[in-house]
C-alpha cells in the first residue's frame, strides 16, 4: 500500500487530471513563480498520452498552453517588445525598436517563427480544440505580457535542441523516417548543448532556440515541430518507446506599464521571468524484458542511469530535511538532475505524476516506481518569496482607455470635420420639414389669380418663420457660447489646480525617491558590513576550532607524558627493588661461601694424628658435642641495610577493592590504606575520584596457608572519558607455621667407608652449626630471614 495526495482511476478524463494537477502550476507561472511538472512511469504506462493527450482530447500540455493565452490575451505585448538574452535574462525594447526588428524579420525569406494565421495543421488539430476557456480569475491587467517556448531532449546524457533549424544542404544528407542519416560517411550529427549557471544561480541551455509565440496553435505548430524530432524506437514493451527525456520549457515575461498606461515601463528590474518546465520522463525498463541490444542496450543504460541519479538526489534531499544532516545532494551526476537544480532547492513548485500500469508483467517495476513517488513527496522545498510591487498606480491601462474615448467624444461633440457636417444636415432637414407645405404652382390658365397670392402668401409666413428660427438659433448660440467660456473657465481652473497638486504629489514622490535611494544606500552598506562581520565571524570560528583541535590534541599528549612517566618510574622503582633483593640474596651467598671456607679452613689446618671417633646418636642425645667455633664474619663486609620505602599513599586517594570472597586473617600485620574508598566491586563513579587502587587477593598456597596479595596500580583518564587502572606493583603477606618446618638428615650407613662417613660428618657439622647459627635472635645479619626461607 502506497499514499498520495491524489489516485485518478482508469476512466479519469484530462481536463479533471488537468484541474488538479497542472492548473495551480499556470496560475502561479502568471503569478511570477517557477514551476516543474514530471511524468514518471515504467515503459508503455502513459506518460507521452498524459502530457501530449490524444485527438479530440489534448493532454496537459496544449491545456496548459490555452490556459495561459486565454488569461493573458488582451494584455499582450506585441512583437519583439521583449527580447531574451543570451545569459537566460529578459531586456525590454521600446516601440519603435520593436517595430523596426518586426519589419526587419517580415523582410527575410524564412520567417523565423511560424505565422498565427496560416491555416493549422490537422494533425494536431484536434488536440488543442479545447472548449473549457479556462484561465485564471485574478491577472494584473497593468502588466504585459509576452510567451516563449523551447524544446529540448536529453538523449545518452547529452542536451539537444530539438527546435534547431539546421542548415539545408543538398551534399549533405538528411533525416530519414527511422531517425538516421541517409548516408552516415557525409552526415554531421546535430551539436549537444551545454548548461549554464546565470547571475542568480538559474541553471540553463547555451545556444537554445527560444520562439516568442502568441497563440495557442502557434505555441503547440513550435511543440509539433520538435516532437518529429525526438527520438523514439520500436521494442518488446512500446512501439513507440520514448529514448529521451523531452523538456517542453514555457518562459512568460510580464513587465508593468508606465505612469501614462501606454507603453511598456522601460526598466529591467522590473520585469518578471517565470517559467514552467513540463518534462516527459523516458521510462524505466529492464533489458531482459525489453531484449534491447546495441545502441537501444545503451540508450537503457543512460535512462536507467539518470532515473537512479533523480531517485539519489530525491533521497538525499529527504535524509538531510529529516536528519538535519548536510550531504552533498549529487546534481552534476545527470544532465536531467543539473537542469533542474534550482527546483530541488526550492525556486519553484514541483509535482510528479506517477503513470502505472496495470499489467501483471509490471507489476514488480511499477511497485519500485510508487515507492520512489510516495518518498519524493515527503520532501519540502521552500517557496519563493513574491515579486515586490512597481509602485504605481493600480487600473491606469483601462483609465487610459476610457479617458481616451472620454476624449474622441468630446472632439466630436465640439464639431469634427465629418461627423459635424452630417449632424447639421440632418438638423437642417428637420427643420424644412416643420415648415407649412407649398401650395401646388401649376397654372391652370393666363387669367388664373388665385395661384400666385397663395405662393406667395406661403413663402411670406415661412420667410417670417425663418426669421424667427434665425432669431431663436441666435440667441441659442449666444447661450451656448457663454456656457462654453463658463465651462471653458472652470476647466482652466481646475486644470491648473490638478497641475497644482500633481506638482506637490510629484514633489512629494521625488522626495520619497530619494529617500528610498538614501535607504537602500544604507541598506547596503549595512549589507555589506554584516558581509564583512560574517565573514570575520567565521574566521575567528575557524581559528577556535584550530585551537581547541590544538588544545586538546595538547591536553590528550601530556596525559599520555604523563602516564608513560608514571609507568617508567613504577617500573624503575620495581627495578631498584629487584636490584636490592638480588644484592642482598648475592651478599648472602657470598657470606655462606666465606664461612663454608673458613670451617674448611680450619678443618684442614687442624691436625689429624689418629681419627676422632664419630659419636653416636644417642650420645649426642645425652651429651651435647662440643663444635668448633665459628669464625666471626668478616669485618670488611658491611652489613646489608633494608632499604625502607616511603609510601607514595600519602595525600592520595585509594579504591580499596576487597571482594566479598576474602577470608579475615588474624595476623599482626593488617595493609592500612588512609583516605581509601572500600568497594566489594570496582566502578567507575569510584575511579573517578581516586588516583590509586589496591585489590585485595587471597589464594591458597603450596603448604596449605593462605597467602594474601595486595595489587596496586595507578588510576588515570582515558581519550574516551573513562578510567583505567595500570598496576605497578604487589605486595605479599603469608603465614607459616616454625613446626612445620621438616628437618633434612641422611641416614646414617655403617657400611660406608671412612672418607665417606668424613664428609657426611663434615656436612652435618657444618649445617648443623649453621642451623643453630641462624635461629631467630642471631646477630649475624639482616639476610638471614631470607636464606633460612625455603625456596
Amino acid at each position: 500500500q502506497y499514499s498520495f495526495k491524489e489516485v485518478f482511476g482508469t476512466l479519469v478524463v484530462q481536463k479533471q487530471l488537468f484541474d488538479v494537477v497542472a492548473k495551480p502550476l499556470v496560475e502561479d507561472l502568471i503569478r511570477g513563480k517557477n514551476g516543474l511538472l514530471f511524468t514518471y512511469g515504467v515503459t508503455g504506462s502513459g506518460k507521452t498520452h498524459t502530457m501530449t493527450g490524444s485527438p479530440g482530447d489534448g493532454g496537459l500540455l496544449p491545456r496548459c498552453l490555452d490556459m495561459i493565452f486565454n488569461s493573458i490575451g488582451p494584455f499582450q505585448a506585441k512583437r519583439f517588445v521583449f527580447k531574451l538574452d543570451d545569459k537566460n535574462g529578459v531586456d525590454v525594447q521600446c516601440e519603435v525598436d520593436a517595430l523596426l526588428e518586426r519589419q526587419k524579420r517580415d523582410a527575410m525569406p524564412v520567417p523565423k517563427t511560424p505565422s498565427g494565421k496560416r491555416q493549422i495543421d490537422p494533425e494536431f488539430a484536434d488536440m488543442i480544440n479545447v472548449q473549457d476557456h479556462c484561465k485564471v480569475e485574478e491577472v494584473d491587467e497593468d502588466n504585459v505580457y509576452s510567451v516563449f517556448v523551447s524544446y529540448i531532449e536529453i538523449y545518452n546524457n547529452y542536451i539537444y535542441d530539438l527546435l534547431e533549424e539546421a542548415p539545408f544542404d543538398p551534399i549533405k544528407p538528411k533525416w530519414n523516417n527511422c531517425n538516421t542519416p541517409v548516408r552516415n560517411g557525409d552526415f554531421i550529427p546535430p551539436q549537444s548543448k551545454i548548461l549554464r549557471e546565470d547571475q542568480n544561480h538559474n541553471m540553463y541551455v547555451t545556444g537554445c532556440t527560444e520562439v516568442e509565440v502568441k497563440s495557442t496553435e502557434e505555441a503547440f505548430e513550435v511543440f509539433w515541430r520538435g516532437q518529429k524530432k525526438r527520438r523514439i524506437a520500436n521494442t518488446q514493451l512500446n512501439r513507440e518507446s520514448s529514448r529521451s527525456h523531452s523538456v517542453f520549457i514555457i518562459k512568460l515575461a510580464q513587465a508593468p506599464l508606465d505612469a501614462d498606461g501606454d507603453n511598456v515601463l522601460q526598466e529591467k528590474e522590473q520585469i518578471t521571468l517565470s517559467q514552467l518546465s513540463l518534462v516527459d520522463l523516458a521510462g524505466s525498463e529492464r533489458t531482459n524484458r525489453t531484449k534491447a541490444e546495441g545502441n537501444r542496450l545503451r540508450e537503457a543504460g543512460n535512462i536507467n542511469q539518470s532515473l537512479m541519479t533523480l531517485r539519489t538526489c530525491i533521497e538525499v534531499l529527504r535524509e538531510n530535511q529529516m536528519y538535519g544532516t548536510n550531504k552533498m545532494v549529487p546534481y552534476r551526476d545527470s544532465k536531467l538532475t543539473h537542469l533542474f537544480k534550482n527546483y530541488f532547492d526550492g525556486e519553484g513548485k514541483v509535482r510528479m505524476i506517477v503513470c502505472v500500469n496495470p499489467k501483471a508483467e509490471d507489476y514488480e517495476e511499477s511497485l519500485q516506481v510508487m515507492r520512489f513517488a510516495e518518498m519524493t513527496q515527503e520532501v519540502e522545498v521552500a517557496r519563493p518569496v513574491d515579486r515586490p510591487l512597481c509602485g504605481l498606480t493600480p487600473g491606469r491601462r483601462f483609465r487610459n482607455q476610457a479617458f481616451r474615448e472620454e476624449l474622441s467624444r468630446k472632439l466630436e461633440m465640439r464639431g469634427g470635420p465629418i461627423n459635424g457636417e452630417t449632424e447639421e444636415q440632418s438638423v437642417s432637414e428637420m427643420f424644412l420639414q416643420n415648415f407649412p407645405p407649398l401650395p401646388s404652382c401649376e397654372l391652370l390658365d393666363v387669367n388664373d389669380d388665385q395661384t400666385l397670392p397663395k405662393l406667395i402668401e406661403v413663402l411670406e409666413n415661412r420667410q417670417k418663420l425663418r426669421q424667427m428660427l434665425s432669431e431663436e438659433f441666435a440667441k441659442n448660440v449666444l447661450a451656448f457660447k457663454t456656457m462654453l467660456q463658463e465651462f471653458d473657465s472652470s476647466v482652466v481652473s481646475k486644470e491648473n489646480y490638478i497641475q497644482g497638486k500633481l506638482s506637490e504629489k510629484e514633489k512629494t514622490i521625488a522626495g520619497q525617491k530619494m529617500e528610498l535611494e538614501r535607504l537602500e544606500k544604507k541598506i547596503k552598506t549595512l549589507e555589506y558590513k554584516i558581509e564583512i562581520l560574517e565573514k570575520t565571524a567565521t574566521i575567528y570560528e575557524e581559528d577556535k576550532r584550530n585551537l581547541q583541535q590544538e588544545l586538546e590534541s595538547k591536553s590528550q599528549k601530556l596525559q599520555r607524558q604523563a602516564s608513560d612517566k608514571r609507568r617508567l618510574e613504577a617500573r624503575l622503582q620495581g627495578m631498584e627493588r629487584r636490584v636490592a633483593a638480588k644484592q642482598l640474596e648475592m651478599q648472602n651467598k657470598l657470606w655462606v661461601k666465606d664461612e663454608k671456607l673458613k670451617q674448611l679452613k680450619a678443618i684442614v689446618t687442624e691436625p689429624k694424628n689418629e681419627k676422632p671417633e664419630r659419636p653416636s646418636r644417642e650420645r649426642d642425645r645425652e651429651k651435647p658435642v662440643q663444635r668448633s667455633v665459628s669464625p666471626p664474619p668478616v669485618p670488611n663486609a658491611p652489613p646489608v641495610r633494608l632499604r625502607h620505602r616511603r609510601s607514595r599513599s600519602a595525600g592520595e586517594r585509594w579504591v580499596d577493592h576487597k571482594p566479598p570472597s576474602n577470608l579475615p586473617t588474624d595476623t599482626v600485620m593488617q595493609p592500612h590504606v588512609p583516605h581509601a574508598i572500600t568497594v566489594a566491586a570496582a566502578s567507575e563513579k569510584a575511579l573517578a575520584k581516586c588516583d590509586k587502587y589496591m585489590l585485595t587477593h587471597q589464594e591458597l598456597a603450596s603448604d596449605g596457608e593462605i597467602e594474601t596479595k595486595l595489587i596496586k596500580g595507578d588510576v588515570f583518564k582515558t581519550r574516551g572519558g573513562g578510567q583505567a587502572v595500570q598496576f605497578t606493583e604487589i605486595e605479599t603477606l603469608k603465614q607459616e607455621s616454625p613446626t612445620g618446618r621438616k628437618r633434612r638428615s641422611s641416614p646414617a650407613n655403617p657400611d660406608a667407608p671412612a672418607d665417606a662417613a668424613d664428609s657426611e660428618w663434615t656436612d652435618v657439622e657444618t649445617r648443623c652449626s649453621v642451623a643453630v647459627e641462624m635461629r631467630a635472635g642471631s646477630a649475624l645479619g639482616p639476610g638471614y630471614q631470607h636464606h633460612a626461607q625455603p625456596k
